[in-house]
């Protein structure tokens, strides 16, 4: 084990993934450094033994450990217990089912050392079945330091909190003194927008890298993009969260504009793929959109839905109501 702190904690939450685990901790083996340690956080799969198939896998990764939950806590939940358990100067995030290039971490902690940035974002490769697809960070200025508040704007375009991810980068362990890396527990979707918008808010200092070591699987079965229950609907708390945190920020008028507009954007796009969801979520869905839309004033939803395409705009009128002005 290492006998002084490490360098990096990695953290990789783990539920339900038994399938998927073996291609992650052997890309993590690829990673593994004297300076690195990996902490999984087993959240009490329910329908798989990820939990017996980690403590077999990691066997052969060094300086790595499993803690498991005593009950089920969602994604949120298992990152901050990560992030608790914790020893690096620097902090990233793998989910379970995902996994990294050979050498991906030693580039990664290269990068935020030479930028000395409190965090660095980078670019991800999207896997869906055979498929790859390279995605990458919205700020097009790489390789130096910039403030993160510039990078929250403009609205009507996409930018840094539109890539929310957070295990596309590495933190400095300063930001979780200073109260800025822990997620909201219980959140069990979109757990990264309020905690994506606070870094970009508070943070002073950031830096994006075009590495591409990232590889994010898209589709399967157990992700929870792809199941359509009620926690699908934790979305709603997560945009409130970031709206009621805006409040008190001295650009809380303009930054509250670019809010509501990815509101509106998420509440659409859940609106139209509701087929997906089980009835009663259907339903919930409906209602609790209905409610977020109507604590948007007139003047704010009108501008948020100009240009944002006649389909968007009809479900969100239909919904809501009262919007026949709005421009598509």
């Amino acid at each position: 084990m290492i006998n002084r702190p490490p360098k990096l904690s990695l953290i990789v939450p783990c539920f339900n993934i038994e399938a998927y685990v073996q291609d992650t901790v052997a890309s993590l083996v690829n990673n593994a450094d004297d300076e690195f340690e990996f902490i999984f956080v087993e959240d009490r799969s329910t329908k798989d033994r990820t939990y017996e198939a980690l403590c077999e896998l990691t066997k052969r990764l060094r300086n790595s450990k499993v803690v498991r939950h005593e009950e089920n806590g969602g994604l949120a939940t298992a990152r901050n217990t990560g992030i608790d358990a914790a020893e690096g100067r620097y902090l990233a995030f793998l989910d379970g089912d995902d996994w990294l290039a050979p050498g991906y971490l030693r580039q990664l902690v290269d990068a935020v050392e030479r930028l000395d940035v409190d965090f660095v974002r980078t670019d991800h490769v999207q896997v869906t079945g055979i498929d790859r697809a390279v995605h990458r960070a919205p700020e097009g200025r790489r390789n130096v330091p910039l403030d993160p508040r510039g990078s929250i704007l403009p609205v009507d375009d996409t930018t840094m909190v539109d890539y929310p991810y957070a295990w596309a980068g590495v933190y400095h362990r300063r930001l979780l003194d200073r109260g800025l890396l822990r997620f909201h527990d219980g959140l069990r979707t979109a757990e990264d927008r309020p905690w994506i918008w606070e870094l970009h808010r508070r943070a002073e200092s950031y830096a994006v890298v075009g590495l591409k070591g990232v590889f994010y699987r898209r589709g399967i079965s157990s992700s929870l993009t792809q199941i359509g229950d009620v926690r699908q609907l934790d979305f709603f708390r997560s945009f409130d969260l970031v709206l009621s945190e805006l409040a008190g920020d001295p650009d809380a008028e303009r930054l509250r504009k670019k809010a509501l507009r990815n509101y509106c954007v998420v509440i659409a796009h859940q609106l139209l793929d509701r087929k997906r969801f089980e009835r009663g979520a259907a339903a919930r869905l409906k209602q609790l959109s209905a409610e977020a839309l109507g604590r948007m004033s007139e003047p704010e939803l009108e501008e948020a839905l100009v240009g944002m395409g006649l389909e968007r705009v009809h479900v969100l009128r239909r919904i809501r109501g009262g919007m026949k002005g709005v421009a598509a």
